[in-house]
């Protein structure tokens, strides 16, 4: 009985001194914040603060488990369901943490080798999908395609305001067909150096427009990464690699 008395007393204390530190359920408690912590760890920062934040919940953890088990009121002992329950969450959220971080030592690994791909693209001429092109040694190229015969195609160069400097018929014939422009205005004058647009118009022989698509056809001068993905530079104009479908 003295002995009864004695472990009662020691829970008792315990008890109180483990709720006035963590709440009544300290290891909800415990819990619910750390995976808080790691459902807000986005980058690679937060989820070293997350993990750390984890390790220290372990260590309180573990330490209020011992402490309630070794002065539990032998009456009531406590029902370690809960505990398992909570040991099972810390162990989720740890696992999420170290995907988290894995996810972004990967990331990093195909930043670097898509940067060193469109390295390869340097110097190289390319065909991508697109309708703004730079003059590059002394003229504009495109490709554009019209998926039907046309009765009539017309092709106008515009600047980056909208205005067209120059027009002319197009070859209205279906398929794919080149075209080259020396940057002559259709007024004599020669316009200076930067990035002109296609405008494709095509109908048929009832004035019906016919689908066109075109493709610009440039020299790559650079690389651009500062975006998450890769894109290459044909003079000013920006191309995400994915549109590329030819090099010569």
């Amino acid at each position: 009985m003295f002995l009864g008395i004695n472990c009662r007393g020691a829970w008792e204390q315990s008890k109180m001194t483990t709720s006035s530190v963590t709440g009544s359920n300290p290891f909800a408690a415990l819990t619910q914040g750390t995976a808080a912590t790691a459902n807000s760890s986005s980058a690679a920062t937060s989820t070293s603060s997350g993990t750390s934040a984890v390790n220290s919940a372990y260590t309180t953890f573990t330490t209020l488990l011992t402490t309630q088990l070794q002065h539990q009121d032998p009456l009531n002992p406590t029902n370690t369901d809960t505990f398992t329950q909570e040991l099972i969450q810390l162990s989720g959220v740890e696992q999420q943490l170290q995907t988290n971080t894995t996810l972004s030592t990967m990331s990093s690994d195909l930043t670097v080798l898509t940067q060193a791909n469109g390295l390869g693209y340097v110097g190289k001429t390319v065909t991508a999908t697109g309708s703004t092109s730079p003059i590059q040694n002394g003229q504009a190229q495109w490709d554009y395609t019209l998926n039907s015969n046309a009765a009539n195609v017309t092709l106008q160069v515009q600047d980056s305001s909208g205005n067209t400097l120059y027009s002319t018929s197009g070859n209205p014939a279906s398929g794919q067909h080149s075209f080259s422009w020396n940057g002559q205005t259709s007024g004599g004058s020669t316009a200076s150096s930067g990035d002109y647009t296609l405008v494709v118009s095509a109908v048929d022989g009832s004035g019906n427009p016919i689908t066109t698509s075109t493709s610009i056809i440039g020299q790559v001068t650079g690389v651009d990464t500062s975006t998450g993905s890769t894109e290459l530079k044909v003079g000013d104009v920006s191309v995400p690699v994915s549109n590329v479908t030819q090099i010569n």
